[in-house]
């Protein structure tokens, strides 16, 4: 990459900072020991020359872009081991992985890798479902990649209803085997990464029947391609899904099953098992079978959506202080775009979102951890307070960060439209979390289910978990005076989401006292029920981010920029859903001017520091790989730059005009 000065609008705006950027990154990070590491292991990777581009990948044809994620996968990986095995922080394996897999995504395999599922799904599956014999014999080879995984669960007729697979599993006494079957064109598995060419292993989501009776959705490990010749074993048809919007090195397959026969011992027994005469016997709790949706959606707002808005708003933010364009005042030339307030609207909220969902995940994995260590002990109490709330944010944190990352780059006008820019990249990367793992609404209506039940629980006096706490008292935080501050928006988020989950409760109850069965009840109350979810969610992140702000032992300064943008976001969610917290919260209209100047007062305190803001989540240009967003800010020689790799440009005349143009122009109509 060409070394250029730092532009000098960028060094005035980085001179001035009132805080220390470092000391943000630190924090950002989770501790200087982690942005230490963090740092050694990108100059590790980032560093290679053999694993730099000679063309964007966005010039290659869907199947070179593939053998070219392959190729480097291969190289990177190695790499990763060598890494893992000469700094042992004491984390696992896949702890380190999750940590590694924002450098796979955004800088050396544009649209991620080929083998991402296999650490993210295929080994926590093993490990979380499988027995110790189990693992013993599948987690090692895993591990030190002697058989590559994906994980096999959505099939072309079904998604996130997961009782509805009909992918089925019959298990046979006489042999000990299962016998896997797609009895349907909507039976084919779809979707999963890393199927179509690359993985030779698959934990199959099946229907399982023996003696005679369907006992559900439970895991098979399923050889899916001979280890020599990577054929696929008999069978089995398997193939890719083909072109999608992004993602397109990720190597996304389909699988269909005739009569594969498979061991008893390759249905994971941790949580259920098959006796070898075919007998049955129960999970404790057929939920744990989907511990690792759990997880994976824990993951994405841990680390991808915050790792998302954070780029976004990098690029957008260091592009606007370089760009000049029209005068904000007559003769005193042309301003920095950053100095307009619709374009700080368009900015400063994805800044402010970055840190919020940041906190909220935090919170989140660490109610995980927590969860899934009392699962270990057969506590499950807690099970569906962290199912239905990973559920929520994994779909609020996906929608607000492809809303996000669309005004970034609309913000940088024509520019942002190119890839060079990288927002088309981001944005399909982002967009596309809203529909895997669980497609949103869905996933809303699965939290509701929880917070209705919840609601019930409080009526009848039983004791309510941290998160739907409020329930308890949100009718008590009633105030004379509206006050614009953290504490008073923070409440009246408790009202709306009390509310209106109280509003869904009464309504599906009178619904079926009026004659509807509860199923119809239920359904003719889906769209509040999507919009309590969500105001249930929106209400988890502004207290996890104004909790991180008010308990962390930060300089005064760096509280004083945390307070504003806590507040930001607070006014600017506010003002998004105005009508609610006129209905439900202490808000009256006359205050609503005070949301609004607080919205604008924010902007202001913001505009200042807010290079600084993006520069302390200290993201490497490798990883920003966008032309405006580089930390040097030489914008316009970099879109020059790249316009230059294209292929087009490698030669002064293309023959299209000697084969076609040419004859076209001497032609006579």
């Amino acid at each position: 990459m060409k070394q250029y000065t730092v532009n000098k609008d960028l060094k005035k705006e980085r001179k001035d900072c009132p805080f220390d950027a470092e000391e943000l990154t630190r924090f950002w990070d989770g501790g200087a020991d982690k942005t230490l590491n963090r740092r050694k292991m990108e100059t590790f990777f980032l560093s290679d020359p053999i694993l730099k581009d000679d063309i964007p990948s966005e010039y290659l044809s869907h199947k070179e872009r593939y053998e070219h994620a392959i190729r480097k996968s291969c190289i990177l990986f190695k790499k990763f081991n060598a890494w893992q095995e000469k700094n042992d922080d004491g984390r696992s394996l896949t702890e380190t992985y999750i940590t590694f897999l924002g450098l796979v995504n955004s800088a050396i395999i544009k649209g991620s890798s080929p083998f991402t599922v296999h650490y993210l799904m295929f080994i926590p599956t093993l490990m979380s479902q499988g027995t110790s014999e189990q693992q013993a014999e599948w987690v090692g080879q895993a591990f030190s990649n002697q058989i590559l995984g994906t994980y096999a669960q959505t099939e072309l007729g079904h998604g996130t209803f997961i009782r509805g697979l009909e992918t089925t599993c019959t298990y046979d006494p006489a042999t000990e085997e299962f016998i896997l079957n797609s009895p349907t064109l909507t039976s084919y598995k779809w979707w999963p990464a890393g199927l179509g060419h690359t993985c030779n292993y698959a934990i199959v989501m099946a229907q399982l029947y023996t003696q005679g009776k369907c006992h559900g959705i439970h895991s098979f490990i399923v050889k899916i391609r001979d280890e020599e010749t990577w054929k696929p074993m008999p069978g089995i048809k398997v193939g890719e899904i083909g072109s999608k919007l992004g993602l397109n090195s990720i190597n996304n397959g389909y699988i269909a099953f005739d009569n594969v026969r498979i061991s008893r011992m390759q249905m994971l027994m941790k949580n259920a098992q098959v006796l070898k005469c075919g007998t049955y016997k129960k999970s404790v709790n057929d939920k744990l079978t989907y511990s690792t949706m759990i997880f994976v959606r824990a993951i994405i707002v841990k680390d991808m959506i915050s790792g998302f808005l954070s780029i976004a708003s990098t690029i957008a933010t260091r592009y606007s202080c370089v760009r000049r364009q029209s005068e904000l005042i007559t003769g005193a030339g042309e301003c920095q775009i950053l100095d307009f307030q619709t374009q700080q609207f368009k900015i400063f909220p994805a800044i402010a979102m970055s840190f919020a969902y940041k906190c909220a995940a935090s919170r989140l994995w660490n109610i995980y951890t927590g969860v899934t260590s009392m699962l270990i002990k057969g506590d499950l109490e807690l099970l569906p307070e962290l199912h239905g709330l990973a559920c929520c944010l994994k779909a609020v944190s996906t929608a607000d960060a492809a809303l996000a990352v669309t005004s970034c780059r609309l913000a940088c006008g024509g520019h942002g439209y190119m890839n060079s820019s990288n927002f088309p990249n981001i944005y399909s990367l982002t967009t596309a979390a809203e529909t895997y793992e669980g497609e949103n609404t869905v996933l809303l209506l699965q939290t509701a289910r929880f917070l209705v039940k919840a609601f019930a629980n409080n009526i009848s006096g039983k004791k309510l978990t941290d998160t739907v706490m409020y329930l308890n008292n949100f009718k008590l935080l009633k105030r004379n005076n509206w006050i614009t501050n953290l504490e008073c928006m923070t409440e009246a988020f408790s009202q709306v989401a009390g509310s209106k989950i109280e509003n869904c409760y009464y309504s599906i109850k009178q619904n079926i006292k009026s004659g509807m069965s509860k199923e119809n009840a239920w359904n003719t109350t889906t769209i509040k029920l999507t919009k309590a979810a969500e105001a249930h969610c929106r209400l988890f992140v502004i207290k996890s981010f104004a909790t991180t702000v008010k308990t962390a032992k930060l300089s005064a300064e760096l509280m004083i920029v945390l307070t504003d943008l806590c507040e930001l976001i607070c006014a600017h969610w506010i003002l998004n859903q105005l009508g609610d917290f006129l209905q439900y919260s202490n808000l009256k209209r006359r205050d609503v001017s005070s949301i609004e100047y607080l919205l604008e007062d924010c902007f202001k305190r913001i505009r200042p520091v807010a290079v600084s803001l993006v520069d302390s989540f200290d993201i490497h240009d490798e990883i920003l790989n966008s032309s405006l967003g580089m930390y040097d800010g030489n914008v316009y020689e970099r879109l020059l730059e790249d316009a230059n790799k294209s292929p087009l440009n490698k030669e002064p005349v293309n023959e299209s005009f000697h084969k076609y143009l040419k004859p076209y122009l001497k032609s006579k109509l």
